[in-house]
């Protein structure tokens, strides 16, 4: 679970400019529901052309699908066009004769069918983003594809409808983000941190004790594995984003010959401990805020200090807002990372700082902080990803740090981000005292043997900074991790910027693999 003095930088999950705008009551996401439909459909259609029609997936029964769960960040359902279903699978992998648990899926197919190349199937980060419920808000961006692919996602093990890992319930986690009034400064703050953080971890064990030790992203790989066979695919079609490329790469590392076209794009460098990678994501944040107020032409130097005065500020006295909550510093530090993920975005941040400045109120950016955190603004529900992240995240790494380990590398870290470096260093105690080894320092991706998987970094990406695309590329293996770099500003490119999209649509849809090393600007 996240300590008061949590990471702003995690979870990593893509979060887009449409969603940031339901959250700030600018616009909706979610599509408007058809009328209602109990049709099943268990993979009997068939198509000309390709003779692949729909895949068989009579090991999942699909169905209407009904609006997202608390779990999942609720929200409309997503309309007749949608199908949804379970797919049984070994809670642990090594007794798959043991206690099953059930993958949420969720599909549209084709809509060109006598043209189907197959399934292509979507992971969008976190770790922790629900699949079932992110797939229908962005698929505008993949229209294109979904004519000759049905588009495919999943709730990971601990996210959303499977294998729900939930700690805390909404006024547990209301009353954290309240209290959380920055890094502790002394011995009796670290006491009080330390008990705060082992009742959450208690509270763990108590509600999802079984469950913690089979939810990392080896486990989640596997359960690729079981969705593609159940998808009637030889091999695995997949496109992942930010965590996502990081699950794609061990599924690559442990099934090989089962890659199909693939596509990585907000790469997760995987071979970086926690030390290193939170240091990449503060340079990251610190560059694209910086970049922020080049765009808006003011100094960036000036308005780094105007953002930590504003962070100060909100840590003496919390800003009140337009409703019974406050603005803690928290709070304020995760609305303004929120906004840095894309350039769409910028404007939010624009206005949350002007509220700050001229009427003294939190409120825009609370609802950014919100929109990150999986807050719904109307309910207050919370969906379980910063939860799954933690139990997800704790499964996989194996570095366990302490409060000497933390100041030791404040120094680096506060070099790297004059604004976010104190906060994020924390970010190295969220597994301190975690029930669970964690399986590895850094993930396993070397893929020898697989397919050619597109690997797209952005130069101006805040929490996978470009560096990692290339590093990826290198340890999936010569001729399998093929890098494109693009020259632009925020987390993920496809749909963003033309060169990208159009260099994976033409791998996706016609198997033209780009030079390596390729240019986008």
């Amino acid at each position: 679970m996240p300590r008061k003095s949590r990471s702003i930088s995690a979870p990593s999950a893509v979060l887009g400019p449409c969603l940031l705008a339901a959250a700030l009551l600018l616009s909706a996401c979610t599509s408007s529901p058809d009328s209602p439909s109990d049709t099943k459909d268990k993979g009997s259609s068939s198509s000309k052309g390709s003779g692949k029609g729909v895949a068989d997936t009579s090991t999942v029964d699909w169905t209407r699908c009904k609006a997202p769960t608390a779990n999942q960040g609720m929200g409309k359902a997503p309309g007749s066009k949608w199908e949804c279903g379970t797919l049984e699978a070994p809670l642990d992998h090594s007794k798959p004769d043991g206690e099953k648990i059930e993958i949420a899926l969720i599909r549209k197919p084709a809509t060109a069918p006598d043209r189907r190349i197959g399934a292509l199937l979507y992971n969008f980060g976190g770790p922790g983003g629900s699949g079932v419920s992110t797939l229908p808000q962005a698929a505008d961006d993949y229209e294109d594809l979904n004519e000759r692919y049905d588009l495919v996602s999943f709730d990971p093990r601990a996210v959303g409808e499977t294998a729900t890992v939930r700690c805390l319930d909404d006024k547990e986690m209301d009353r954290l983000s309240q209290e959380d009034d920055g890094p502790p400064t002394n011995a009796a703050e670290e006491a009080e941190d330390t008990a705060e953080s082992r009742e959450q971890i208690e509270a763990c064990e108590s509600r999802a004790g079984k469950l913690l030790p089979h939810v990392g992203t080896s486990d989640t790989a596997r359960d690729m594995d079981l969705i593609r066979e159940a998808l009637g695919e030889k091999k695995l079609n997949y496109f992942g984003i930010s965590y996502g490329t990081e699950l794609g790469g061990v599924y690559a590392h442990l099934f090989p010959s089962k890659v199909g076209r693939t596509v990585f794009d907000a790469v997760v460098d995987p071979t970086e401990g926690q030390i290193d990678g939170g240091l990449a994501q503060a340079k990251g944040f610190q560059l694209a805020l910086e970049n922020y107020f080049k765009g808006i032409e003011k100094d960036p130097a000036e308005g780094s200090a105007k953002i930590t005065s504003i962070l100060e500020q909100a840590e003496a006295s919390p800003l009140p807002t337009s409703g019974d909550r406050k603005l803690t510093r928290g709070l304020a530090e995760t609305g303004i990372a929120a906004a840095l993920y894309s350039e769409e975005t910028w404007p939010y941040l624009t206005q949350g700082l002007q509220e700050v400045e001229n009427a003294g109120s939190g409120s825009i950016l609370l609802l950014l902080a919100d929109a990150y955190s999986g807050r719904d603004p109307q309910t207050g529900r919370y969906n379980n990803m910063s939860q799954a992240n933690a139990a997800i995240r704790c499964a996989d790494t194996s570095e366990r740090f302490g409060y000497a380990d933390v100041k030791r590398q404040l120094p680096a870290y506060k070099k790297a981000s004059p604004v976010f470096g104190e906060s994020m260093v924390w970010g190295l105690m969220s597994c301190t005292d975690w029930p669970v080894d964690g399986e590895r320092k850094h993930p396993e991706v070397s893929a020898k043997g697989a397919g050619p998987i597109l690997v797209i970094g952005n130069t101006g990406d805040p929490a996978t900074p470009v560096a990692g695309a290339k590093k990826m590329a290198s340890a999936l293996g010569a001729g399998v991790g093929v890098n494109i770099t693009v020259d632009g500003e925020g987390h993920g490119t496809y749909g963003v910027n033309d060169c990208a999209t159009e260099t994976v649509d033409a791998y996706l849809l016609d198997g033209k693999v780009p030079q390596d090393g390729k240019v986008c600007k």
